[in-house]
This record gives C-alpha cells, structure tokens and sequence, in this order.
C-alpha cells in the first residue's frame, strides 16, 4: 500500500488529489500572458538567463516589469517572451542597444499592422453602406424610368 492507502497494483487516484489538480490547472489556465506571477529567479530560469542579466535588461529599458507593493519584481509569460527575444537577438551578435532599435521596430511593426487591419475594416464598411445606398437609391429611380421615344425617330410622311 501505498501512503494514500492505495494498493500499488491499482490505479485509482485519490478524489482530494484530483479536486486540488483541477483546480491548479484551472487557475495556470485562467492567468493572463501578462499577469505578473514569477520572482526575479524563476523568471531568470525560465528564459536561461541569471538573475542580473535582468536586472541589466530592466536598467537598459529592455524589461519593465511589474513591481509588488514591498517593491519587489514580478515577471509576467509575456515578459518571459521578452526575455528569450532579448537572448535570441543577442546570440545573433546584437548589442543591447541593437536590441532595444530591433524591438523598438518591431513594436512599431506591429502597431502599424494594427492600423492597416482597423483602416481594412473601416473600409470595407463604407464600401458595404456605399454599395447599400447605391442599391437603395437606384432601384426606386428604375422603376420611375419609362422608355421615352425621341421625334427623330418618328418620320413624316409628307
């Protein structure tokens, strides 16, 4: 037996043990890619890097992260990310502040696809209440046209 009572030839699980794991999983599953979670360590661990490279990449305006009311860092999934775009680009050969030019840009990049997707959006709407006008205000002049025949192709007979 083992210490929950199980016999180690069954594969039963404990309900109390599956309630917690539930519940844990849950909890990962609802934390936001920003909700800053992880201490300066874990953080540093996550991305493969030490502890003062952080703190290197905080006081270069590389990282940002959030702070708890002691004053301590707390590091978010998305920060995480950062991280490992920080070390990507700086195993490429970059500088700090290459890396801070490249993210810089991309952030730009990304702000401006954001609006080429709203001004696509904008535009496909005025295309729509332009195209529903043009066929609301057209159908009605159609039904008011009647065929008019010209004298000139009326001829005399004289």
């Amino acid at each position: 037996m083992d210490n929950n009572g199980l016999s180690q030839g069954n594969n039963a699980t404990n309900p109390a043990q599956e309630n917690k794991k539930a519940k844990r999983e849950t909890f990962v599953a609802t934390i936001s890619p920003g909700h800053a979670v992880y201490v300066i360590s874990v953080a540093a661990e996550l991305a493969g890097v030490h502890p003062q490279t952080l703190r290197i990449y905080e006081r270069k305006g590389l990282l940002d992260p959030s702070r708890t009311s002691g004053g301590s860092r707390r590091y978010s999934e998305r920060d995480v990310a950062m991280m490992r775009r920080i070390q990507e680009l700086t195993s490429e050969g970059l500088n700090l502040e290459g890396v801070k030019r490249v993210l810089d840009l991309e952030r730009e990049i990304e702000s401006l696809r954001n609006d080429i997707e709203a001004i696509k959006v904008v535009s496909r709407r005025a295309v729509e209440d332009t195209h529903k006008k043009y066929r609301r205000d057209l159908v009605p002049l159609n039904q008011w046209l009647v065929p008019h025949h010209s004298n000139r192709d009326v001829r005399r007979r004289d």
